[in-house]
């Protein structure tokens, strides 16, 4: 198994971003905005879904990284840490799913 996580992959973003390289996607990716960023990580989330309905498990493996990389990008244009995530999904361990997604309708 590898040590490779999605912080490590969140530092590579913003490194990227940072970076200004005209070959580099995760530069063009913040250079084109929230907008261009946002319509391609749900490119990837059709891509993914269609994958784990084909039932093609490394198709799966392959749309899911592409997922989670336009996902942190998408997060690190819009300011949020991948952390101010994982809090949020570990505040809801102490819930069951019903729990929760009942305490969210009940705020909108």
């Amino acid at each position: 198994m590898s040590d490779f996580s999605l912080a490590d992959l969140e530092r590579i973003v913003a490194q990227r971003a940072r970076s200004g390289d005209p070959e580099s996607w995760t530069a063009k990716l913040f250079a084109g905005g929230m907008e261009r960023a946002a319509k391609k990580f749900g490119e990837e989330a059709v891509e993914t879904v269609i994958a784990a309905l084909g039932a093609d498990a490394k198709a799966l493996v392959s749309e899911s990284a592409d997922l989670l990389y336009h996902w942190l990008v998408v997060l690190a244009i819009a300011g949020v840490p991948l952390s101010d995530v994982l809090s949020e999904l570990e505040s809801r361990t102490g819930r069951t799913g019903l729990q929760e997604k009942a305490s969210r309708s009940r705020k909108e």
